[in-house]
């Protein structure tokens, strides 16, 4: 009886925090870093992008600015995530030439340069934005 009274609370721990997850996701744009590689003289960064909109996105480009661990500007650039159907993760990758991936602190999506789709425009994509890390020591806002 204790050992199925323990499998259940673990069973409901663990799907906790991914029905929030789930849920927190619905209608949103997330854009997450997924990690960060060295590269010769560069910095190789991976965002998983996920639409959960109703409509997928033919296009889009966020203005980016890249912080160092200091919290200095260290540059501003555009990131061009492509299209983004509809409930179908994408991969991009960019790699940052000149940037250690030690000296990265934070990633900001400062805008939406652009957004193109039907039914979908700057304003829209930059209110679903949800952008997360999963790499420890650097922080993703917008």
């Amino acid at each position: 009886m204790k050992r199925q009274l323990t499998a259940t609370l673990l069973a409901l721990a663990m799907a906790l925090p991914l029905g929030a997850m789930a849920q927190d996701s619905s209608g949103a744009l997330v854009v997450e870093l997924n990690r960060v590689v060295p590269l010769d003289n560069a910095c190789r960064l991976t965002f998983l992008a996920q639409n959960n909109m109703d409509r997928d996105v033919a296009s889009i480009v966020f203005e980016t600015v890249l912080f160092d661990t200091s919290g200095g500007v260290e540059r501003l650039t555009l990131f061009d995530l492509g299209d983004l159907p509809t409930a179908r993760p994408r991969v991009r990758e960019f790699d940052m030439a000149g940037l250690a991936c030690a000296d990265l602190g934070r990633i900001l999506f400062n805008g939406v340069d652009a957004c193109e789709g039907e039914g979908v425009d700057p304003e829209t994509c930059q209110a679903a934005l949800s952008p997360v890390s999963r790499v420890d020591g650097v922080e993703v806002i917008g």
